[in-house]
């Protein structure tokens, strides 16, 4: 069924006042205005082509210093050993580290986890990119700044899962009622004409990501879409079953009742529709891992290998992976990370055997990084920390950004080990947008305070 979010975020509105990059005024303007802009983009030649996005949001805040690890030799700052000697216990130890290069950096050596082989290979093959120090920011901060204080400058609830969640999924730093991915999907809904499926579909449970004022996000599970519970083909079921559609039939004068009646029709002519066409899909050869995100993948793809069906020009998709929040759990992480590891590669394997690999782009999320400095049996909540993005159109096999220093009170680090990032989720989303059909003009429709950033595309898109 679709689903709306907007309750809490209101309830978000009235406590926390006027946006602090942008007044809700402005951007609700701004907002208003996709319609107008919708116009502008028909005639830019973006209709004759797919594109898709995938968010895989690790719930939790992944710990990605051990997903991206200094390799360099000698005693200096950024080399192995003086990554062992902050992160202790839980250090990768480097024998089981797989040496990546790092074309066009800075000349540090960095490696992957033995136990993400899948990503190594795929970044090394030039398919895979990956965005280094990544986080929510208001605005550009440096350490002075941060020190000094104040919400003008902070996130809100810096390092609080709710609050930095939501402005990872929001690219805002207050005032969260939309996505990013629902701005994008009703600036470019256009696109899909008179298809009756949705452009935001959910395999990971109802997000703010999806969120957006036309575009209704639609919740399936990974065995396919939600019906009707206590309905049959016997003649008793089919007479309730029309009772039922003439209570939901009408107009109604009470907006809540119309809204309610309104959903309900538009989840049940979705799972119709999205029944028969994919009754009549053949299997995907692709084997995925039998993991509940292995599911959620394997489902996106058959939605996508279904595309010409649906009669979609753009999807937008949503999955994810619980259990990130490693306090005490660090030993769980090399798991956690292999399924998501070999997830996107037997992803990015069925995109292949679709002929869809070039059309469609999965990236990373999380809540926040991690400490480098453990807690005795884990880390603790963090900032920034480093993200994947991939597929056939990206530009792989390089690091996006600035890696932070690995060097506890150093130029990157706020208090034990959090990262201060250098890369805003705002330039990640709006490069994703723009590869998706928004023009640089329009950017700012989708990613609000895209103008306070200095990248305006971080490059990793073909």
């Amino acid at each position: 069924m679709s689903h709306r979010t907007h309750s809490a975020s209101r309830r978000n509105f009235l406590l926390r006042g006027a946006c602090a990059t942008a007044s809700a005024g402005a951007i609700g303007a701004a907002l208003s205005s996709l319609r107008m802009t919708q116009l502008v983009t028909a005639a830019q030649g973006n209709a004759n082509d797919y594109r898709s996005l995938v968010c895989l949001f690790m719930f939790g805040g992944n710990d990605s210093a051990n997903l991206v690890i200094p390799n360099g030799a000698g005693s200096d700052v950024d080399s192995y050993a003086a990554y062992q000697q902050i992160r202790g216990h839980l250090a990768v130890p480097q024998s089981e580290l797989l040496a990546i290069p790092n074309p066009g950096g800075d000349g540090r050596d960095f490696a992957m986890p033995s136990f993400t082989p899948e990503l190594a290979q795929r970044y090394t093959d030039g398919e895979l990119a990956l965005v280094a120090n990544i986080g929510s920011l208001v605005a550009p901060i440096s350490l002075q700044e941060y020190y000094r204080g104040g919400e003008a400058i902070r996130p809100y609830q810096l390092f609080s899962h709710k609050e930095q969640l939501e402005q990872w999924q929001s690219a805002l730093p207050q005032n969260v009622d939309k996505g990013w991915g629902g701005r994008l999907a009703d600036y470019i809904q256009h696109l899909n004409g008179t298809s009756e499926m949705s452009m935001s579909v959910s395999l990971g449970g109802a997000n703010l990501f999806e969120v957006g004022s036309e575009v209704f996000q639609y919740g399936m599970s990974s065995e396919g879409a939600i019906g009707l519970e206590g309905f049959d083909d016997s003649a008793r079921s089919q007479v309730r079953r029309q009772a039922l559609g003439n209570i939901l039939g009408g107009q109604r004068d009470h907006l809540l009742e119309q809204a309610y009646a309104d959903t309900m029709n538009r989840g049940i002519d979705q799972h119709a529709l999205l029944s028969t066409v994919l009754a009549t899909r053949p299997p995907l050869q692709t084997v995925f891992p039998e993991s509940p995100l292995g599911a959620q993948l394997r489902m996106i793809a058959q939605l996508i290998g279904a595309r010409n069906e649906f009669g979609l020009k753009r999807q937008i998709f949503f999955c994810s992976k619980p259990g990130f929040d490693t306090h005490e759990t660090q030993e769980n992480q090399p798991a956690l990370l292999g399924d998501v590891s070999r997830c996107i590669a037997a992803f990015n394997d069925a995109m292949t055997e679709l002929g869809a690999s070039e059309e469609v782009t999965l990236f990373t999320a999380s809540d926040f990084g991690r400490t480098t400095e453990s807690n005795g049996k884990g880390s603790d909540h963090g900032w920034g920390g480093h993200h994947v993005v991939t597929g056939g159109a990206v530009q792989g096999g390089k690091i996006y950004g600035r890696m932070p220093v690995m060097e506890m009170g150093g130029p990157d680090d706020v208090g034990r080990g959090r990262w201060l990032p250098t890369t805003a989720v705002d330039e990640l989303a709006a490069t994703l947008a723009h590869w998706f059909g928004v023009p640089d003009s329009d950017l700012e429709l989708v990613v609000p305070n895209l103008g306070r950033f200095s990248n305006r595309d971080l490059g990793f898109m073909g």
